[in-house]
């Protein structure tokens, strides 16, 4: 398939039909890209993050460039996606297996999923804003989907595990991780348009909600 501009005409020579892995140079500037794909999808919305806006925050010579090294705006939407993706495991996973108790864990998953809204605001607004806009039946929503439905399994199956342990009282943990998540990214959706919104405070007061809604008490 060949790439496709902004405008969703056809390219000449683009990425997607050269074979073999990115060199170090294209690998950077894919990068370069996305980084500046997050910038403008943060600050002008999802619909106005124009190739054009795009290549001139990556300070490239033309669109052009953008086209060479993605199939289209679609392709580049997912790869957004993914970095932010990439971005918030590696730092909300090291602080959460840093705690040996199965509450412990639960509390710094909790804080640092909304840590990680403060220390990258841009980020998380401008993978609010790819997602609030993909239909569902986009590889891109598939595939985000996806890897949320198996990140879910694994907070059930830990919250399951602390049952069994004592840490935690008699509840559905399917249901329990879903009231966990909704909150988090009611969160997370709201920081994307109040810029005043206190997200470490928010999800300090959502890990003491959830501690009690799920410590086991005697």
């Amino acid at each position: 398939m060949q790439a496709k501009d902004s405008s969703g005409k056809q390219g000449v020579g683009q990425g997607a039909g050269r074979k073999g892995r990115p060199s170090f140079t294209e690998t950077g500037r894919r990068a370069q890209i996305v980084a500046a794909a997050i910038d403008v999808i943060a600050e002008s919305g999802y619909h106005r993050a124009s190739f054009a806006k795009i290549a001139e925050r990556a300070g490239l010579s033309s669109t052009g460039m953008i086209s060479y090294h993605f199939d289209g705006r679609d392709d580049l939407m997912r790869e957004v996606v993914a970095e932010v993706m990439r971005l918030a495991d590696s730092y909300v996973r090291p602080r959460v297996i840093a705690h040996g108790g199965y509450a412990a864990r639960l509390r710094a998953y909790v804080e640092s999923n909304l840590d990680l809204v403060a220390d990258h605001p841009r980020h998380m607004a401008a993978i609010t804003g790819v997602l609030t806009n993909l239909r569902g039946d986009e590889p891109g929503a598939a595939a985000f989907l996806g890897a949320a439905e198996a990140g879910l399994a694994a907070q059930v199956e830990q919250l399951r595990r602390g049952q069994q342990a004592g840490e935690f009282c008699d509840f559905d943990p399917w249901v329990m991780v879903r009231a966990i998540r909704a909150a988090i990214d009611d969160v997370v959706r709201r920081a994307a348009h109040d810029r005043d919104l206190d997200a470490r405070a928010a999800g300090r007061k959502l890990a003491d909600l959830f501690d009690r809604a799920t410590r086991r008490t005697s």
